[in-house]
């Protein structure tokens, strides 16, 4: 019996020992370090290639300025704008290819234009007609400047709106109206405040 105490005891001991070591006084923690995230910034870097990309883009081909600033919703305004332009101008090219030949009908002197009765008398004289050859011949004029003008303004929004979307608007400069309530006179005073945080 005393063999077999012994020899738990020595097997206990054994078994036991590493449960009784020593604290390493140069022990590595295991927690991790925290590490703070740097904050991105909360505004785009300056590009000064956008302003001009973007104008790039509008004048290829219109409305695609728009999309490479965000601006989806700009992009009907700007077709709709150009087609508005070249539907004037088809039509007003379609209304004086009328008169023209009705006019050349005449000179030629035919009587069965569209412009003539079914008698062959004139519904509306030649010169009449030389005059809505002109009236459609300045509106085209005009509806091609119109048309133009949209391009030009789709080029200039985009470029605009490239250069506005790299303008820091925040919180730090703020004008704001300011009502002063006057406690001597009862009265309220008006006031624009322009206020820096720095």
């Amino acid at each position: 019996m005393k063999i077999k105490n012994l020899l738990f005891l020595l097997i206990s001991f054994f078994f036991a020992t590493p449960f009784f070591a020593q604290q390493d006084s140069i022990s590595v923690s295991t927690e991790e370090l925290i590490v703070p995230e740097k904050e991105e910034p909360s505004y785009k870097p300056y590009d000064a290639l956008a302003p001009a990309r973007a104008a790039f883009y509008s004048a290829v081909l219109p409305g695609l300025g728009q999309a490479y600033n965000d601006k989806y919703w700009k992009i009907p305004i700007v077709y709709t704008a150009l087609g508005v332009g070249v539907y004037f101008y088809l039509n007003n090219d379609d209304q004086y290819d009328r008169y023209r030949s009705a006019y050349k009908s005449r000179l030629a002197g035919r009587t069965d234009d569209e412009f003539s009765n079914e008698n062959g008398e004139p519904i509306l004289s030649t010169p009449r007609l030389i005059d809505a050859q002109e009236f459609y011949q300045r509106n085209k004029e005009i509806s091609i400047l119109v048309i133009v003008g949209m391009y030009a303004l789709n080029i200039i929004d985009a470029n605009v709106d490239a250069h506005l979307q790299q303008f820091n608007v925040s919180e730090d400069l703020s004008l704001k109206p300011a009502f002063n309530y006057d406690q001597f006179s009862g009265r309220t005073g008006y006031g624009l405040s322009l206020n820096f945080n720095f």
